[in-house]
């Protein structure tokens, strides 16, 4: 059966009320990842790669703070969560291990120390450009795989990213069993595997990355009045909070489309190879809503999502990855060469 997100149209036609808008308007892809058993054909987050047997898999070989947290024991409760979803609530030993579940748990070396050396790398995101229209790859690929360390670095406050493109189609013999760390940083950094309903969607620049005069329009609350959006007179003190939180850009995880602000100030992500201007490739999202965005929550969730059933309660974040203390993490690509290194920020 194919999952399916349905965006709500935005409460107002910003650029019937802004009409400079109209040009700044951008493609993105909301992925709306929701816990299942993706394979190595689909497009996920935290699931199979389609990686060849024949590659290596990529290490961090990078400086790290250890990891307090086995990569085992994670994935056991992941799989507890996985049956628990598929049960309805009452269903006797859904929450209980399974005997292999358990011989996993009793075979954990809880004193061990992760090995000295390069650490094995997990898969975050795995996006087919079928599904995916807004990926611009390089030559003739068609999938983008995303991979992370779920290691702690000094000089970073989020995992450390690396991205590769590939063609589906040269992949004959997939690697069935790729290397995995003993321990990671935190639960944190483990996505959920997912899978996902991509839905194509319009955005607009965040206020920050607006002119100084067309910032002063949105904040004017009489050109929203004069323009007939028929809005609530409620948001008449902050239509620029509006127009950042409902018509702007989307949360949760995206494929290109525009960058969300606010943890800094917008600033030139330049391509370090070219000094090409970068673009956004993938948003990382701790939640997908927030109290602030809940006019974006798909029409297929908005029933759960307000029932009050604790059974819904983790619906904001199914992937249960969390950046920061709550934030994104952007990945951007250069738009005149993908191949080129991406860079990586968190908002």
């Amino acid at each position: 059966m194919t999952l399916i997100r349905t965006t709500p149209p935005r409460p107002v036609d910003v650029t019937a009320v802004f009409p400079q808008l109209a040009a700044l308007a951008r493609p993105a892809t909301r992925l709306h990842p929701r816990p299942g058993a993706p394979t190595p054909c689909d497009s996920s987050i935290g699931g199979p790669l389609l990686w060849p047997a024949d590659e290596p898999w990529p290490h961090c070989d990078a400086g790290h703070e250890g990891g307090s947290h086995s990569l085992a024991a994670i994935r056991v409760e992941q799989s507890v969560r996985a049956r628990v979803a598929a049960h309805p609530a009452g269903t006797p030993g859904v929450r209980d291990h399974t005997p292999q579940e358990r011989a996993v748990l009793e075979q954990i070396d809880w004193d061990a120390e992760q090995p000295d050396g390069p650490v094995p790398m997990l898969p975050v995101a795995q996006l087919y450009v079928r599904d995916v229209p807004v990926l611009r790859p390089p030559g003739e690929a068609d999938l983008l795989q995303v991979l992370w360390c779920p290691l702690d670095h000094p000089e970073m406050y989020m995992p450390r990213t690396a991205v590769f493109w590939r063609s589906a189609a040269d992949v004959t013999d997939i690697l069935a069993s790729p290397p995995e760390p003993l321990d990671v940083g935190m639960e944190e950094y483990v996505p959920e595997p997912c899978v996902l309903a991509p839905e194509q969607i319009t955005e607009y620049p965040n206020s920050l990355e607006l002119s100084e005069e067309l910032r002063g329009q949105l904040g004017d609350w009489s050109r929203w009045q004069a323009a007939g959006a028929g809005l609530d007179s409620s948001w008449a003190p902050y239509p620029t909070s509006f127009y950042r939180s409902d018509l702007s850009v989307a949360p949760g995880w995206k494929a290109g489309g525009w960058p969300q602000w606010g943890y800094t100030d917008p600033a030139p992500r330049q391509c370090p190879a070219c000094d090409t201007a970068m673009e956004p490739l993938l948003s990382i999202d701790t939640f997908e809503w927030d109290d602030g965005t809940r006019s974006w929550i798909p029409y297929e969730d908005r029933a759960a999502e307000f029932s009050g059933d604790d059974r819904h309660h983790d619906m904001w974040r199914p992937t249960r990855v969390q950046i920061g203390s709550g934030y994104k993490q952007q990945l951007y690509v250069c738009p005149a060469a993908p191949e080129h290194p991406h860079i990586e920020l968190m908002q």
